[in-house]
């Protein structure tokens, strides 16, 4: 068999992020994600994208951006999703990034990727956890958290990349049945920052240059493109749901509870008042409203999430549990529903919720790797259950995740001698190692 790391090198997807170090982080939730891959699904059909295979991840950053960093990743920053009042603005910044995936930007540019390690203040952030599959098999992701310099050696587009993003981007909107004139909103929202002193842009600016001749030829290619089709009639509930959840969780309780007044759609009302209610704290208060959100939807396995987490949270564990098993019953293939019954499982701290906790918890992680609230979980599991040696290994994955790889190879080096040599396990270990020794230093 060929050495871990050589196959890793070999298939390995550079996944570059603008994630400033210990600033920022993703906002893992299973029901923003689903709103969002709705909203996304036409543009990237148009694209001729497959949806299945591209998710679109939020950064929990209050400023003002969107990119994409690989072939399967469109990430949006928790600012942008919030200043958007629209479903099809927020479609028209899918459609352009989704461009730059369609158009092969970022596979002509892995060449700046060696100009981009020694950039200064690089950070290296390796999705450990899915390095290697129960098949042996190397399928790992790396991150570069970065700061400005290292934006503009590699993130950054070029103004020529970016007017074919647009051109393309605007196409896919009226394919889809959109109005591409969303995309000139979007662009007015970033109006006149290049005047402005780098410090004080916001991201998008940055990486995605402006210009008048810019903002004049996207007007072009809106008139040119005349929406073919009819957009989906469903759009406006699953943006006012995804923002809706958003909001509620990363604002002020009062924003919630103001917004949803405003809001059209009598589940998004509800859905806001009970995670505003469960942020005051008022468990009560938003147990009724989560009851009457799924009795409005009883088979939306997002709406038992929310109430098995407001139940977690509550400590009020066995109600928890069975919120959350209704959730899983619903949706049995969804990580992060997994993850949270898991994790639900593992408060109730018996012997026989441990042991079905570790099942639920790795089969989770076996779906999406990319959730450090999981991996952390999952390392009390084994912990709790005696198996020290995958402990530390999803200890170590678990930092590594975070960009943390000091801390990582502490724990893949203990990993390393607790597990059997050869194992996959012990592989994993291995990789860990290589990759922080192998990390660019910070100056």
């Amino acid at each position: 068999m060929k050495p871990v790391w050589n196959s890793f090198l070999s298939i390995i997807v550079l996944l570059l992020s603008i994630v400033q170090a210990q600033a920022q982080g993703l906002i893992r939730d299973a029901e923003l994600e689903y709103a969002l891959n709705r909203l996304a699904r036409p543009v990237l059909s148009a694209a001729g994208l497959s949806a299945g295979r591209i998710n679109i991840l939020v950064i929990h950053d209050s400023s003002l951006n969107a990119f994409v960093a690989d072939s399967r990743h469109i990430f949006i920053h928790s600012g942008l999703i919030l200043k958007l009042d629209t479903p099809e603005k927020l479609q028209a910044v899918i459609a352009h990034e989704a461009a730059h995936i369609a158009n092969g930007h970022l596979t002509q540019r892995v060449g700046n990727m060696r100009n981009a390690r020694t950039a200064a203040g690089l950070g290296l952030l390796l999705s450990a956890a899915a390095i290697a599959s129960g098949h042996g098999e190397v399928a790992a992701g790396i991150a570069l958290g970065t700061q400005n310099s290292a934006k503009r050696v590699f993130l950054s587009h070029t103004r020529g990349e970016e007017a074919a993003a647009d051109q393309s981007g605007a196409r896919y909107m009226a394919s889809a049945g959109l109005d591409p004139h969303a995309m000139i909103d979007v662009l007015d929202i970033f109006r006149g920052q290049e005047a402005l002193s780098a410090r004080h842009r916001d991201p998008y600016v940055l990486s995605h240059p402006l210009s008048r001749d810019r903002i004049r030829a996207v007007r072009g290619y809106a008139a040119a493109y005349k929406p073919r089709g009819k957009p989906d009639p469903n759009s406006g509930y699953w943006f006012a749901r995804s923002r809706g959840k958003l909001g509620a969780f990363i604002r002020n309780y009062r924003w919630a509870l103001r917004e949803a007044k405003r809001t059209k759609y009598p589940e998004v009302r509800m859905m806001m008042q009970a995670v505003a209610y469960h942020r005051q704290p008022n468990v009560k208060k938003a147990l009724t409203a989560v009851n009457a959100l799924i009795k409005s939807r009883p088979k939306d396995p997002y709406y038992q999430e929310l109430k098995g987490q407001i139940l977690l949270e509550s400590r009020q564990t066995a109600a928890s549990v069975k919120a959350y098993s209704r959730a899983v019953s619903l949706a049995p293939k969804n990580a992060l529903i997994l993850a949270g019954y898991g994790r639900a499982l593992l408060a109730q701290n018996s012997r026989s919720s441990i042991k079905k906790a570790l099942g639920i918890l790795e089969k989770a992680r076996a779906r999406d790797s990319f959730d450090p609230r999981m991996l952390r979980d999952l390392a009390v599991a084994y912990a709790k259950s005696g198996n020290n040696g995958m402990a530390s290994l999803s200890t170590a994955e678990r930092y590594a995740v975070l960009g943390r790889l000091k801390d990582a190879a502490i724990h893949a080096k203990r990993a390393e001698g607790l597990l059997p040599r050869g194992s996959t396990g012990w592989r994993r270990a291995q990789d860990i190692l290589i990759a922080a020794k192998n990390a660019p230093k910070r100056r």
